[in-house]
């Protein structure tokens, strides 16, 4: 009851800094003239969103910092015994540096693409050399901290905990830097990303309530209470984007709280609109290269198929908010019933 207590401050605190920056952040980046350019091969009704404030994840970045590192720290002096190892004290902190870094990395895009306003930003391998190095000091940062394991295991729902050996970092790696981009995706409309990640954060936080894990308890609340304080100026009509500075670091704190759960398999369920829009781009090139020109869907990611067809982006926000709710569910389901009611195997 009390950890659920100091979930919902962190929450709450995380919502109140993310909404009131709006105030002073959106009115700064109109002054120093930091609008989104928006991609020519986009649907033309985006046009009129040309110039509309970027980077506005600095918001809910701020806010999320602020609460976790606050309550997390409160929580962890004053109630050492909730913390099982090392790795379930530290495991936040060095989660939470990790989507730092993946925002910096959007950041830097971000303001590549405001200086020179056009809609590119840092190249594919320049994005991609720095988001694996990054995914691999994570990796190695949990690995010092766990001192007595080579952390190479990962939990699967009704298998239990299964043994990779060095392979883990190699799937690991790929996981996370494939979710960032994935998430970094997902931001193409008013109202999306946040609202995905709102919905995916309180199913993390049941998550790790039922596991028992404060940190993630309180890192997911963090995530949901600086979502929803973003959406208060990102939902149709946005006043503001998130830009590749906030949607990177989406991706990186959402991997961080699968991994300090150990069950970041789940993200198949909780990142399953994540994924939908990656895979429909990737489908999307093969099948225009395999059919010399011809196209799967009518535009990728698979938000703006739906756009092509008709309908409205609060409309798309709502189903794809919906359909991360029931992927969530069936996350907790297996939770509960795969993970908790389970004997370990190995």
């Amino acid at each position: 009851m009390v950890n659920s207590l100091w979930a919902v401050a962190t929450a709450v605190i995380s919502f109140v800094i993310s909404a009131f920056l709006g105030k002073i952040l959106i009115p700064y980046l109109h002054k120093l003239k930091f609008g989104q350019t928006i991609l020519e091969i986009g649907p033309d009704w985006h046009k009129k969103k040309q110039g509309t404030p970027t980077m506005g994840g600095i918001m809910f970045i701020a806010g999320i910092i602020v609460s976790v590192v606050l309550c997390y720290t409160v929580r962890l002096l004053t109630a050492p015994a909730d913390f099982a190892t090392t790795v379930d004290s530290y495991s936040v902190y060095i989660g939470l540096a990790m989507a730092v870094c993946y925002g910096l990395i959007g950041f830097i895009d971000d303001y590549i693409k405001v200086v020179k306003k056009r809609n590119l930003g840092l190249t594919a391998p320049q994005k991609l050399v720095l988001q694996f190095a990054v995914a691999v000091l994570y990796l190695l940062a949990l690995r010092y901290v766990a001192k007595d394991t080579s952390l190479t295991s990962t939990i699967i729902p009704f298998v239990g905990t299964v043994d990779l050996g060095w392979f883990f970092y190699v799937i690991a790696s790929v996981v996370i830097v494939g979710i960032v981009n994935a998430t970094n995706l997902t931001d193409g409309i008013d109202g999306l990303d946040g609202s995905i990640t709102f919905f995916a954060a309180v199913f993390m936080m049941l998550m790790s309530s039922m596991l028992k894990n404060v940190g993630g308890m309180m890192e997911s609340a963090a995530l949901a209470g600086g979502c929803l304080g973003f959406l208060v100026w990102n939902f149709h009509p946005a006043k503001v984007f998130m830009g590749d500075t906030g949607s990177l670091f989406l991706g990186g704190i959402v991997c961080a709280v699968l991994f300090t759960l150990d069950v970041p398999v789940l993200v198949i369920l909780i990142g399953i609109v994540y994924l939908a829009e990656m895979f429909s781009v990737i489908l999307q090139v093969g099948y225009f290269k395999l059919t010399k020109g011809k196209r799967l869907f009518k535009m990728s990611p698979i938000h703006h198929h739906f756009e092509m067809c008709g309908w409205s982006e609060v409309k798309i926000v709502c189903v794809f908010s919906l359909v991360t709710a029931v992927a969530g569910i069936l996350a907790v389901l297996l939770t509960y019933f795969g993970v908790i009611h389970i004997t370990p195997a190995g």
